[in-house]
């Protein structure tokens, strides 16, 4: 947690020292969290915590499109052969998803119209890379679903530990509430990366115009915007697996009574 946080300040230029102090405070906070978390028997406020790879993927992608999009713009400082390879493949990316309605698209509509063409080049390759690699943990996590039988290929999954936050006790039926927050999580996921930049735009009178200059915020926005809704698509799947299996646990319990029921009559 400490390296994901710190990244943007490690790489990007022109990083005052007040900036440095504050994201070192926020990066101890979160490695300390994380710590406690994990050293913990009982559940806290991570979910999935003894499901991996869930939380793994999610953040080896969020750590990679931060470092990916801080390579990008440090490239137009102090160009390598690494940020110029990195250069190149964002905006390979980013020209390929920007297309009309798009969720890249979107983003550079948000800019204001007097932006400069490099600005808006570095956005589009910034939120090329975040969008890409954010479906690409999306499309691995499915594949653990799928393939490996996530959660059950690392033994059984205990429901108190990785869902803190749901009560299984209050409600309606379990199957049916894990369902309904599936499907929630999914359409929300699945809207959120058009949601937020219109949302942002019917706001500009509000907040002012989304300008995206600042080297750091840039990166944590345009990160945010693509990896929150691929982490809301994810739990969705998620969701909606835990809550196959217990269906099909209880279907499986309901034919041994039967079955026991046969044999004693």
């Amino acid at each position: 947690m400490v390296l994901l946080i710190a990244t943007p300040s490690l790489l990007l230029p022109g990083v005052t020292s007040d900036v440095t102090q504050i994201v070192a405070l926020v990066a101890i906070f979160a490695a300390a969290l994380t710590i406690f978390e994990y050293a913990s028997v009982y559940p806290g406020i991570v979910e999935f915590r003894n499901a991996p790879p869930f939380n793994r993927l999610r953040y080896a992608a969020l750590l990679l499109i931060v470092f990916l999009i801080s390579m990008v713009i440090r490239g137009e400082t102090t160009p390598s052969a690494l940020t110029a390879l990195v250069t190149e493949f964002g905006t390979g990316i980013g020209r390929a998803i920007d297309f009309p309605y798009s969720p890249v698209r979107q983003i550079v509509l948000l800019l204001p119209e007097d932006t400069s063409a490099m600005h808006i080049d570095r956005v589009r390759t910034a939120a090329g890379i975040s969008y890409f690699f954010s479906m690409l943990s999306l499309a691995v996590f499915y594949f653990f679903v799928r393939v490996k039988n996530w959660p059950l290929h690392r033994g059984p999954f205990n429901v108190w530990v990785n869902l803190p936050t749901f009560d299984p006790t209050t409600g309606g039926d379990v199957v049916q509430r894990l369902e309904r927050d599936a499907r929630f999580n999914i359409v929300v996921g699945f809207t959120m990366p058009f949601i937020i930049p219109a949302v942002l735009k019917a706001a500009e009178s509000l907040f002012g115009q989304v300008t995206l200059d600042n080297p750091q915020s840039m990166v944590w926005i345009v990160a945010a915007w693509a990896f929150l809704p691929a982490s809301l698509l994810m739990r969705g799947l998620a969701m909606g697996r835990i809550a196959a299996l217990i269906e099909r646990k209880r279907a499986s319990a309901i034919r041994a009574r039967e079955r026991e029921g046969l044999a004693a009559a």
